[in-house]
């Protein structure tokens, strides 16, 4: 490993640290006392806050009223950084308190005249798709803390211009098609709910201790969502078009590729129509449904289309 590896890696192995002998560098980066000695002059030039407790038991400590040292990156990794950075500027909200503006500008304050000129260039040429999120979703921050807290949470939700209030437990916060969505379980009926994050409109985080652990809700998720009226579906693809599946898909399906290809899943009661419109997009590229249910809610759905189309 090169010093300047080696430096780098040393600074976040004692950010965790309160406290450190020479004997822990020396056992961990295979190096010698005075070896140890010299990085840790070194890592103080950086600016890293060490200070030493003489005596018989002496040892290293780090201040932990100042700033994280500074961490050495790559150019390649500034870039990548800085690109994963801009992918903010498409999202209204976010569950962090911060101007996406003021982070590019304290991060473009850390490069040279060189890096940042460079780094404009490839923002011109360099595109990524990302769908913009229009809807304010106020209440993301709360959302998140209510998770880490593992804490229910009474929240009033607006949909068609009706209020109600529900008692959730909130184990995921995702962002998808432009829209934040917060996965929890309905508390009073225990049942799986996706809650649109900008039709909330108020939020209180109980302060008892919720019901459920956050690794439980995780692993259980899948299985409360599905309903004991459940129904399982089969679709066959052309093989080609398994990269509509691979770009969209949802928790409760799953593909298999062989001699065939074929999603397999299931579907609550209610969500027929959901499951119909999603298999609309692969076009010809079905080439069976089953149960024939689901096979006639599509079928019906193209004549709706059809007709709709014949009148305009």
């Amino acid at each position: 490993m090169k010093k300047s590896e080696r430096l780098n890696d040393m600074m976040r192995y004692l950010n965790s640290r309160e406290f450190f002998n020479l004997s822990d560098l020396m056992d961990k980066y295979a190096i010698s006392k005075s070896t140890a000695l010299r990085d840790i002059s070194s890592l103080e030039q950086l600016g890293m806050p060490i200070f030493a407790e003489h005596g018989r038991h002496g040892r290293y400590g780090i201040l932990k009223n100042r700033l994280l040292s500074p961490i050495i990156f790559t150019i390649d990794e500034v870039y990548a950084l800085y690109f994963a950075m801009l992918t903010l500027e498409s999202y209204q909200s976010t569950p962090f308190h911060l101007s996406v503006n003021k982070l590019n500008e304290k991060f473009e304050h850390c490069l040279s005249s060189t890096q940042i000129n460079q780094i404009h260039k490839m923002k011109k040429v360099l595109q990524f798709e990302m769908y913009q999120h229009k809807h304010v979703s106020r209440f993301l921050d709360k959302i998140l803390a209510s998770i880490l807290n593992e804490s229910a949470c009474n929240i009033a939700y607006t949909k068609e211009n009706q209020t109600k209030s529900y008692p959730v437990q909130f184990f995921r916060i995702s962002a998808k098609f432009g829209q934040w969505y917060a996965t929890g379980i309905e508390l009073t009926t225990n049942t799986y709910r996706v809650f649109r994050c900008d039709r909330i409109t108020f939020i209180e985080e109980e302060e008892s201790k919720a019901r459920y652990s956050i690794e439980e809700l995780l692993s259980r998720s899948l299985e409360i969502y599905q309903s004991a009226k459940s129904i399982d579906f089969e679709v066959e693809i052309a093989e080609q078009a398994k990269d509509i599946f691979y770009k969209e898909h949802y928790p409760s399906m799953k593909i298999e590729v062989g001699p065939k290809t074929v999603i397999k899943g299931f579907y609550n009661p209610g969500e027929e129509d959901f499951l119909a419109n999603y298999f609309m997009r692969y076009g010809h590229a079905v080439t069976s449904v089953k149960p024939e249910a689901l096979k006639q809610i599509i079928k019906d759905k193209l004549e709706q289309l059809v007709n709709h189309y014949q009148k305009i």
